[in-house]
């Protein structure tokens, strides 16, 4: 596949961030019906799917310059955002593995590694890094090798370890997620890290998630999604900096909520890790703002429909209620009332 990267932008401050015609209709809708309630909703991850953005095993896209720059500022403000406890260094050298073959097999002309046994040879192009290493050697890079692979990667990284029946997150690089703390939640097991998500638990959503993952195999990676709405198309909505986004909520009105509030959707792939046994977490997050989602109507249409409809507990968790009105009003516009199909293909080549 050709992947033409953008310039630099910004996704704090000025928020030159925009997406192109092509991005937007790669973009991974996360709504295949009218209404929306939390479910496992867990499919294998394999190449290809509704749009474009599932045609690699880790994406790249457009953004990827500005958004590499953007974890480097925030990694620098705070280091913390990336951890890994001692036991998983393993799982680190899996992670760099898997990261960097993925992005050289599926963008070779902006990613190439050569390996010469334990002597491996990494160039990334757009970033300008150009690195020998020893493989298994953490001395030989300048970050330890989690650290150093994905501050190349777009998206969220944790890594899970399998113990005593559940799933640890015992590392992460999380430098854009969507209101929760690396921080906090480092060593939690399964259920206490998810446990602020309302409905889920009563229905055993995560009961069987868990159990469903304890039971992956290496070679047999799964995905799915999750969505929130973020006012502006800022990447670090952490609750450590909520001073510095938490206010832009406050400033959506009819009047700008087309161009300033965004739809964030995560696509979540869980890889079985070879020799570790870690599960890589991988949370490729994408923002859309409504101007642009809108251009596509069956997604204008659908997500309508699915905000109109929400149930009560889901509006308060996703941290909406001041503003959902706003966007039904916004999105109402466009819904001329027609039938959808299923899916979440925009069903349109062009805008």
């Amino acid at each position: 596949m050709t992947l033409i990267l953008k310039p630099a932008e910004t996704f704090r401050g000025d928020y030159t961030y925009r997406n192109s015609d092509e991005a937007i209709l790669r973009f991974p809708f996360p709504f295949p019906e009218n209404i929306y309630m939390y479910a496992v909703n867990v499919e294998p991850h394999v190449r290809g799917g509704p749009t474009a953005a599932y045609d690699a095993v880790f994406d790249i896209d457009e953004h990827y310059v500005g958004d590499m720059a953007d974890r480097a500022i925030t990694l620098a403000e705070d280091p913390l955002r990336c951890q890994v406890l001692p036991h998983m260094a393993e799982a680190e050298w899996d992670t760099l593995e898997l990261l960097m073959e993925s992005l050289s097999s599926d963008y070779p002309e902006h990613f190439t590694l050569t390996k010469n046994g334990d002597e491996w040879h990494w160039v990334n192009r757009p970033l300008g890094i150009d690195e020998h290493f020893t493989f298994g050697r953490r001395e030989t890079l300048p970050y330890g090798p989690f650290e150093y692979i994905t501050r190349q990667v777009q998206g969220d990284f944790s890594i899970q370890d399998q113990r005593d029946g559940t799933l640890y997150m015992d590392g992460g690089m999380v430098t854009s997620q969507a209101d929760w703390s690396l921080n906090f939640d480092i060593g939690m097991n399964f259920h206490e890290w998810h446990g602020p998500v309302p409905l889920a638990h009563e229905a055993g959503v995560f009961d069987r998630a868990l159990q469903y993952l304890l039971r992956l195999q290496h070679g047999k990676p799964v995905r799915r999604l999750n969505w929130t709405l973020t006012a502006n198309p800022r990447l670090d909505t952490s609750p450590e900096n909520y001073p510095m986004w938490g206010a832009e909520k406050a400033e959506i009105s009819p009047e700008n909520v087309g161009h300033r509030m965004c739809l964030r959707v995560e696509v979540q792939t869980l890889t079985r890790l070879p020799r570790s046994n870690a599960i890589l977490f991988g949370i490729r997050g994408y923002l859309i703002r409504l101007e642009e989602l809108a251009r596509v109507k069956k997604w204008a249409l659908r997500m309508h429909r699915v905000i109109r409809d929400l149930h009560p507990l889901i509006i308060e968790y996703k941290g909406m209620p001041r503003y959902r009105q706003f966007i039904i009003d916004y999105l109402a516009s466009f819904d001329d009332g027609t039938v959808l199909n299923s899916g979440t293909a925009p069903e349109q080549d062009s805008l």
